[in-house]
């Protein structure tokens, strides 16, 4: 959406999750509306239907993984872009109720509400100070923090941010087992041109294979490789037209409109059933590399801008 910067958003909900935080790093969002979504398909299907201009939703976990509704989201229905990545670092607490009949310690408690992605990253603690505790599976760290403080459970495992949006006390804080986990946000809008190279860029897309083609993976690895692409992840994601039909959602470096991964998509547009373009954006700082890695002889920009003059020249009839 150039030159109209977007002003209504929508974030996986409710309040006082991470998505929350995430988009509240987005400086557009500061001046803009921001309205909770019960879940990611009805946040992108806002942005579908017009009624938000970008959502913004939970793509990876350095430690949980993929979110794999996310992901089939993007691969599938009316095509959808990414227009930036937001990575935010994971701190999770463990919240109660304020009042005093609350549970004093980690080790009192008998149930704990926490979402899936939460729980996995936070096992060993409280497989450590909570042993007792059954974890009780929520939607999402905000409805953690409610049925805390609706007495559902003992206690939650939710973000800093729940605290004071559901009148919460901290029994424990920086229960990650991992101090150093970070969850990858996108910012998602309708199909617009990308924003032009920052010079440390990502490009999303989504590729299928021929059922009966073999070596397909290969030859996707290969469009990039050859041409000095670096993949930075890749994931398979079922299609749900039977057991060996994926969709595999590949994250490389560079830009669309660079030269050499221009190439390696009308690459991937040659052997692959279907590619859909999802998006080249900044990689975010938190994220960035500290050295762009040593670009091999003949895959620098002007390497391909040479060979594509000089040929040009040879089908003008001037030889080189």
């Amino acid at each position: 959406m150039p030159g109209v910067p977007p002003t209504r958003f929508v974030f996986l909900g409710p309040e006082g999750t991470f998505a929350e935080q995430a988009l509240r790093a987005v400086p557009a969002a500061a001046r803009g509306t921001r309205t909770p979504a019960a879940s990611v398909p009805d946040a992108l299907d806002a942005v579908r239907a017009g009624e938000a201009d970008a959502a913004l939703v939970p793509l990876e976990n350095s430690v949980g993984g993929a979110v794999g509704v996310t992901m089939d989201e993007l691969a599938a229905g009316d095509p959808l872009m990414i227009i930036r990545e937001v990575v935010l670092p994971v701190n999770f607490v463990l919240a109660t109720r304020a009042d005093a009949d609350a549970p004093a310690a980690a080790g009192a408690l008998r149930t704990v509400a926490a979402h899936p992605q939460a729980a996995a990253q936070c096992r060993g603690w409280l497989r450590a100070h909570a042993p007792a505790a059954t974890v009780v599976e929520a939607l999402s760290n905000a409805a953690a923090a409610a049925a805390a403080a609706n007495q559902e459970v003992d206690a939650a495992v939710c973000a800093p941010l729940g605290l004071r949006r559901y009148r919460l006390r901290a029994l424990a804080e920086q229960i990650a087992d991992r101090a150093d986990a970070q969850t990858r946000f996108v910012l998602v809008g309708r199909p617009a041109p990308p924003p032009p190279p920052s010079g440390d860029d990502v490009t999303t897309v989504a590729v299928r294979l021929g059922r009966d083609r073999v070596g397909g993976l290969l030859g996707v690895l290969t469009e990039l490789a050859v041409r000095g692409i670096s993949l930075t992840r890749i994931e398979s994601r079922p299609t749900g037209d039977g057991l060996g039909s994926y969709v595999f959602l590949v994250d490389c470096a560079g830009h669309v409109a660079e030269p050499p991964l221009g190439e390696a998509l009308m690459g991937l547009r040659r052997v692959c059933f279907d590619v859909r373009f999802l998006g080249s954006y900044p990689r975010h700082r938190l994220a960035a590399r500290a050295d762009r890695p040593h670009t091999p002889a003949g895959l620098a920009e002007v390497d391909f801008a040479d060979a594509a003059a000089w040929l040009a020249a040879l089908r003008a009839g001037r030889p080189g």
